[in-house]
């Protein structure tokens, strides 16, 4: 079985590496010390992302590059554990969306005052094409600041065609929704249908343009269009992140109406490193093994240290004074 070359994604910037293609569906390998085998985009695959796992660890235990661990999720919503094998349960903040009736409904009086505040501030949602001028506009938003949610801002400061060509996957089951005022615009959403549901591959928006909340608009506005089309779920990335419970962004989904829904992550040792590092909880990183408030603290530190240099960083090519620049962050 001959070795290829596949792409991913690592921190917005898009690396090659080793890939092997199994019953149709291409495998990836990254890591230094513990190299994993994961399908590529899985979350993204339209119907079930692997039938027969055995036949996957067959062919990764014999293939050259020597993976330490393969893993792969069950296809969502499916909640029961189908095969046999180390479990980890994963989690994704999902809206049902088979009434949007009843989730406008189930959401507070701050939320609903939130979602009309956009239309009230002279902000329109709706459906656009992709195009020069949505790219272009999507440009304006990843360059608004180089720090979001307290870290480098990934997409910063990227060219035009590598951000026509970063939002162009999979465009045929993709649809684009953005919030503008007059003709700039603040805010946009891609999302991708996959089965029964919609999944958000983006969700950004200007912070200058906060005051309006163009995110929340943007998530009614992709309910109500999931229940036209006859989706039963809105999907919205994690709801919890590793073992952090309290996040901003989890309460940001909350309170949007989001729920966690568990799956399971099903996670194959193809080596003695990979058997032990299982055994040791290192499949799920490091950070997974730090106590939460610690983590807390660390994020702290470290979202000041990037407002703190970002703003010196943007002072300097602007001729300004630091403290100009240094403007707390709201995504």
């Amino acid at each position: 079985m001959q070795t290829q070359q596949g792409e991913i994604s690592v921190k917005g910037r898009i690396v090659n590496v080793p890939a092997i293609s199994i019953d149709g569906r291409t495998v990836v390998i990254n890591g230094r010390w513990l190299r994993s085998a994961t399908v590529h985009d899985e979350e993204w695959l339209d119907g079930e992302p692997i039938k027969q796992p055995g036949r996957f660890v067959d062919a990764l235990r014999n293939h050259q590059s020597k993976p330490d661990i393969f893993s792969f999720a069950a296809a969502e919503p499916e909640s029961e554990p189908r095969f046999s094998g180390h479990i980890e349960w994963d989690n994704v903040a999902v809206i049902r969306t088979e009434s949007y009736a009843a989730w406008w409904s189930s959401l507070s009086q701050e939320s609903r005052r939130n979602v009309r505040l956009a239309e009230k501030r002279g902000a329109t949602v709706k459906v656009v094409p992709f195009d020069d001028k949505l790219v272009a506009g999507i440009k304006g938003i990843y360059d608004e600041t180089p720090v979001r949610q307290g870290r480098r801002f990934w997409h910063y400061g990227k060219d035009l065609e590598t951000v026509r060509k970063e939002n162009s996957t999979y465009l045929e089951r993709s649809e684009f929704i953005g919030a503008f005022v007059k003709d700039e615009l603040i805010g946009f959403i891609k999302m991708v249908y996959i089965g029964k549901m919609a999944r958000v591959m983006q969700i950004l928006s200007k912070n200058q343009h906060f005051d309006k909340r163009p995110a929340n608009a943007l998530i009614a506005k992709a309910v109500e269009i999931c229940g036209q089309k006859g989706m039963s779920y809105f999907a919205y990335c994690r709801y919890v992140y590793g073992n952090k419970r309290n996040s901003s962004v989890t309460e940001f989904k909350r309170r949007n109406g989001f729920e966690e829904f568990r799956f399971p992550r099903y996670y194959f040792p193809l080596t003695l490193k990979g058997k032990i590092a299982l055994r040791l909880g290192l499949h799920l990183g490091v950070r997974s093994l730090i106590p939460e408030p610690v983590v807390e603290k660390l994020l702290a530190i470290r979202a000041w240290s990037y407002a703190r240099f970002s703003a010196q960083d943007v002072s300097r090519q602007h001729g300004r004074p630091s403290k100009e620049q240094a403007a707390p962050v709201a995504d």
